[in-house]
């Protein structure tokens, strides 16, 4: 219990335990948080997790030639580890540079080689195979892995079934015990906290086996969302940004004038994780105008959505996307397009899209009224994104269409009274949207266009989304 001891002494001074709701990487509820990234303003402390984890490994009697900390908070853990005992490291990033050599490993990498993982914390274990898999990929061996503290929710067992055995400083039950005995951590604390372990484990699964599934299993967040394994690099942008800045709005500015949109994207853009654009309703387009957004999506961190629904054969829609006046994979982060083409529209928009890294989101449903985007139309849809995850993330549609949390849901016709116009648009509210139909995303326009004050009026859509977001995970979300 010495090093339990060291742990619990070290996460009080640092302030890295905190007790209430939280959402855990793995998109989880938890009355318990451990947050080790704190230790890094801590020299000392950060310094003593280190020696922890090697003595750790030493004591298991580990064998190695190269040490791979788990992004993010072990990798000062791992280099103080390396510089102090010459060990060579290596470094793996959680997405590809997209210059130079592109890869997902640094150092010099030595097939045939064993490298020990080094974790911070662990609940389902789903980083450690993740950085597992990479470095396999890379011709090393992955036996062991060693972290300073186990939450006992299963994550030890589902990296056994995989070949990998997991070596703790401790546990977060003896962490607790002895914070309890120094009177530091309530006893009811304590034991809500045992309870909610034993409730809340992660079974194993097989090799190549689904992604951990928790018994009464709860919504992801985004940013464990944005974590999983093969998720589009623009649905992971959207998904952080959308964490970060606490919003599910997007903007459809449906403006003829560049000067008021230019406004719109300026004045707006701190409240929406996306501004939608019809880009050719514009009376007066330059290419100095995308570039001008460009500017602005990058300083107000949003993505741009060109709503173009493209629905010719593949050769039309490939030059219509990348060429003619308006360019608009050159600067559109996401297109959309019908499925009534079949799979050649996805086909021509992904041999531009994809190399840009660019998404697609198909049309599977629409808010008109009397809209055929229904039963089987819908279903061919969600096959076609299943088919094409590689450029497709995600879907224009009234509900959750696939229960993939790799794929995003947009909806349209939101309004904070419900009702409809005279040209068959039905709206519904962000609650119904987001809590009630499982949307992700909510599309407002004319609900924000035409109020006096619309920065006011956009804070408005992006609170009641945000909190039917949070709603709908059943807990706040971490900070």
């Amino acid at each position: 219990m010495a090093a339990a001891g060291r742990v619990a002494a070290a996460l009080s001074e640092a302030g890295a335990l905190s007790f209430g709701r939280f959402v855990l990487k793995s998109g989880r509820g938890s009355p318990v948080y451990i947050d080790l990234r704190r230790l890094l303003s801590h020299p000392r402390l950060l310094r003593q997790a280190a020696d922890l984890l090697f003595e750790a490994a030493r004591g298991a009697g580990l064998e190695f030639d190269c040490v791979c900390g788990v992004p993010y908070t072990a990798l000062p853990m791992a280099t103080i580890i390396c510089a102090q005992h010459q060990v060579p490291m290596l470094l793996r990033r959680k997405e590809p540079k997209e210059h130079g050599t592109k890869r997902l490993i640094e150092g010099t990498i030595n097939p045939g080689e064993t490298c020990l993982i080094i974790e911070d914390v662990v609940t389902s274990g789903s980083s450690v195979l993740e950085t597992a898999e990479v470095l396999q990929k890379e011709g090393l061996k992955v036996t062991d892995a060693v972290v300073l503290l186990d939450r006992e929710q299963g994550g030890k067992a589902r990296l056994e079934e995989r070949g990998i055995r997991l070596h703790s400083v401790c546990t977060l039950s003896e962490v607790l015990e002895i914070l309890q005995q120094q009177g530091e951590v309530a006893v009811e604390m304590v034991e809500k906290v045992k309870k909610f372990i034993e409730e809340n484990v992660f079974e194993p699964v097989a090799q190549n086996g689904p992604a951990p599934v928790k018994r009464l299993c709860k919504e992801l967040s985004f940013r464990a969302r944005a974590e999983l394994p093969g998720v589009h690099p623009t649905a992971a942008r959207l998904l952080i940004l959308m964490e970060k800045k606490q919003t599910n709005l997007c903007l459809s500015a449906d403006v003829t004038s560049s000067k008021e949109l230019l406004q719109l994207a300026a004045s707006l853009g701190s409240s929406i994780c996306i501004l939608k654009t019809h880009i050719d309703i514009l009376n007066d387009f330059t290419q100095e105008v995308v570039k001008e957004l460009r500017t602005l999506a990058e300083r107000h961190e949003f993505l741009i959505f060109e709503d173009r629904k493209f629905a010719d054969i593949g050769n039309t829609v490939k030059h219509q996307y990348e060429g003619g006046v308006f360019r608009i994979a050159s600067w559109a982060d996401i297109i959309n397009a019908h499925v009534v083409p079949g799979s050649g529209v996805v086909e021509g928009l992904k041999a531009v899209g994809l190399p840009l890294q660019r998404g697609c989101l198909l049309v599977a449903e629409m808010s008109s009224q009397g809209s055929l985007a229904t039963g089987e139309y819908t279903k061919a849809a969600v096959q076609m994104a299943e088919d094409n995850s590689d450029f497709v993330f995600g879907f224009i549609s009234g509900s959750r269409v696939s229960n993939n949390p790799k794929f995003l849901h947009l909806t349209p016709g939101v309004q904070l009274q419900t009702g409809g116009d005279n040209l068959g648009q039905k709206y519904l509210s962000p609650k119904e949207v987001i809590s009630e139909k499982g949307s992700d995303i909510i599309i407002v326009g004319r609900g924000i266009l035409s109020a006096s004050d619309r920065l006011q009026e956009a804070e408005k859509y992006r609170k009641a989304a945000w909190e039917s977001y949070v709603s709908r995970l059943g807990v706040r979300a971490e900070d």
